[in-house]
């Protein structure tokens, strides 16, 4: 254990590991010799990793702050108190128009993907700094934004707006952070080949795509009925490489590979789809500035 207590080998602790980023993430940080700390609600998903050479634990994001203090406590035991890079990538998609939600479901999606990310940042925060006081040791925080950081549509509001709340909460996370020498991350990916798509019962659990309980038939021809569609179209079609993402999103935390002598951007895009989205909302939104710009600043005192 001492030999663990002075290394500067990262030890990596992430949530929803049991598919998708999370997993990805793990594996390939497992392949490079780092330390894993793998976490999920139900550890028993984790068997992969943990064969893998990863420590399992269960942990929920949107847990009381007594419980995950506690988890992390056991999970910095492993490696004498040491956590050096956290990523949060626990979340999922609420598919439904907005009236169709019920409030309990708006909510739960809230809960896990907004509050549980700062749920996150917040107990991880005095071991990142900690670790940072430690010279030549790479400390960083990564969240999860996405596509729908940018862009929002009927059949996904909830699920974007959470993305939204995301991007922004870790901007402002980033610059509480950087003076501790803990970089903090916002990693934004477009479609990629992962379960996520993959249809779940109405308040079921199990995957990360849930639909709404109520289903209203104004909304039978809407454009809320086309996203449906278009989602099931994308299952298992998306884009997006996971284990290519994985790699750079390694490769970003701990400054090697492709960000090796790079100033990385807090928000970084993950996606060729990605990508034209997001020029063409910018682009969209320069061009509405230019043209509502005196109206806009007529508002001044």
């Amino acid at each position: 254990m001492s030999s663990t207590t002075t290394s500067t080998t990262p030890v990596f602790l992430i949530t929803g590991a049991s598919s998708g980023f999370g997993e990805a993430v793990a594996q390939d940080a497992l392949a490079r010799g780092y330390h894993v700390i793998a976490t999920a609600r139900n550890s028993a998903k984790l068997g992969a990793l943990k064969a893998a050479g990863a420590t399992v634990l269960d942990l929920d994001v949107t847990n009381d702050e007594e419980t995950l203090a506690k988890v992390f406590r056991e999970a910095a035991a492993a490696y004498g108190g040491r956590i050096t890079h956290v990523v949060n990538s626990a979340g999922y998609l609420l598919e439904g128009a907005v009236e169709e939600a019920s409030a309990k479901e708006a909510f739960d999606v809230f809960n896990t993907n907004v509050l549980g990310t700062a749920n996150i940042a917040r107990v991880s925060a005095p071991y990142l700094r900690e670790a940072a006081k430690t010279p030549g040791q790479q400390v960083a925080l990564a969240t999860f934004g996405s596509l729908g950081s940018w862009w929002s549509g009927a059949g996904a509001a909830y699920y974007c707006s959470t993305k939204f709340a995301v991007s922004g909460l870790t901007v402002g996370l980033a610059e509480e952070l950087r003076p501790f020498g803990v970089d903090v991350y916002c990693f934004e990916p477009g479609y990629t080949r992962t379960a996520f798509l993959q249809n779940g019962a109405s308040g079921g659990s199990g995957d990360h795509r849930i639909k709404t309980a109520r289903r209203l038939d104004v909304y039978h021809d809407s454009e809320a009925e086309k996203m449906r569609s278009a989602l099931n179209k994308y299952n298992g079609q998306q884009p997006g490489d996971v284990v290519k993402c994985a790699k750079v999103i390694v490769d970003v935390m701990t400054k090697d590979g492709v960000a090796k002598g790079k100033e990385v951007p807090v928000r970084l895009l993950l996606g060729s789809d990605c990508v034209e989205t997001v020029r063409a909302v910018c682009e969209s939104t320069l061009k509405s500035v230019r043209e509502w710009e005196e109206v806009s600043s007529s508002t001044m005192h």
